[in-house]
């Protein structure tokens, strides 16, 4: 078992996968939270009275669960981003006078290479 110990990182490393890791989050929030959104503004729409201000509102509340579909994911790699940066830099900074994390490594090595078995040797008769 090997020990070692990360020292420093990459911070713009960090920070794309940081990045990548809270869009998918917020792709996932952002979807739940927009269809919450208009299914429940359009249900509330259906159940009031029929005028052109609710027809309005009911639009609107699509709308905005689209607009959340998108605008939360984007804030959240954005977020995410950001924080990975820091979080790099941070990390760092803290390494260099604490030690950084150690951490504990086994290798799995495949099975080594066995030759085959060695044949006798013969000359090939010369026609």
């Amino acid at each position: 078992m090997a020990e070692m110990t990360i020292r420093r990182v990459g911070v713009l490393s960090l920070a794309k996968i940081q990045g990548l890791l809270m869009l998918v989050i917020g792709l996932i929030i952002g979807v739940i939270y927009g269809l919450i959104f208009m299914i429940f503004g359009a249900a509330l729409a259906s159940v009031m009275p029929k005028d052109e201000s609710q027809a309005i509102g009911a639009g609107g509340t699509v709308l905005i669960g689209l607009i959340m579909m998108i605008a939360i994911p984007i804030t959240y790699g954005l977020l995410g981003f950001i924080g990975g940066a820091i979080g790099g830099l941070i990390y760092n900074a803290l390494a260099g006078i604490v030690g950084g994390i150690r951490i504990d490594l086994e290798g799995t090595m495949p099975a080594a290479y066995v030759p085959p078995p060695s044949q006798p040797w013969s000359p090939s008769p010369q026609t």
